[in-house]
């Protein structure tokens, strides 16, 4: 099996890595439709991107992203039904199986808004991809060129798994105080960077229109306490599951019901 996963780093990289997987959980949600609008700074922080997610990385380093455990949690069956992940990295999920071998992982930077992975990934050879906060790196209106740029290289029966920041979330909540919205639900940080941030029907929608089912989807809320400053954080991620859908599948679909 072969998974892809993408994270926002300069400004859209990936990697390749290969493992076995196994079970599915399926649920399906029609959401609203989307509405994009026409922001001029939207356009000049896209621009920019290499430069202030350069800086981004030159002052963090690889210490901002912290290791997390739902990767095994929550995604553990679509990687391995035995894999033990200790600290939620992708790469440490397929280290920890019996049957990883370090010269099948593939590992290469490239814009996935312009560059095509097929150049670096067979057509439709992929079990699985991670977008995990990657997407909100991105301008809304590149999104869809992402989609089909990963559709491209996925199984037919492949599946995108996404991790990312959701409306309403803390953060969100302190840019907006501060009027950095460049685009709806999309704000620049102040050292550059930008971040969207999802509703469910804003990413199902997205992934509907790109030819992809929703098999799960939901917001994760979680309280964080900064007792130095005394203030009560309310954090907001979403987390979801998208199984690519086969056209000729559909196609036949709709010519039986017809």
């Amino acid at each position: 099996m072969k998974v892809v996963s993408l994270s926002a780093t300069y400004p859209y990289p990936s990697s390749l890595i290969s493992i076995t997987t196994v079970q599915r959980r399926h649920r399906h949600s029609l959401p609203a439709a989307i509405q994009p609008q026409n922001y001029p700074l939207e356009e000049h922080y896209q621009r920019k991107a290499k430069k202030y997610w350069d800086g981004f990385y030159k002052r963090h380093k690889n210490k901002f992203f912290k290791d997390r455990h739902y990767l095994e949690k929550d995604w553990g069956n679509y990687f391995s039904d035995d894999s033990c992940c200790p600290n939620g990295n992708p790469k440490v999920v397929l280290e920890s199986h019996s049957e990883f071998r370090e010269e099948r992982v593939n590992a290469f930077v490239c814009n996935v808004v312009n560059d095509d992975l097929s150049r670096n990934v067979n057509p439709s050879s992929v079990d699985v991809v991670t977008l995990i906060f990657m997407l909100s790196a991105v301008s809304p209106k590149k999104m869809p060129l992402i989609l089909q740029n990963i559709k491209a290289v996925l199984k037919p029966d492949g599946y995108i798994l996404v991790c990312d920041y959701a409306i309403g979330d803390f953060a969100q909540v302190k840019l907006l105080d501060r009027n950095q919205m460049i685009g709806d639900s999309f704000y620049v940080r102040g050292d550059g960077t930008c971040s969207f941030y999802f509703s469910e029907d804003f990413l199902s929608t997205l992934f509907l229109e790109a030819g992809f089912s929703t098999v799960d989807i939901n917001i994760h809320l979680k309280q964080i306490k900064n007792r130095s400053q005394d203030i009560t954080m309310n954090r907001r991620w979403i987390r979801a599951i998208f199984n690519n859908v086969n056209k000729h599948l559909s196609l036949s679909c709709s010519n039986s019901r017809s």
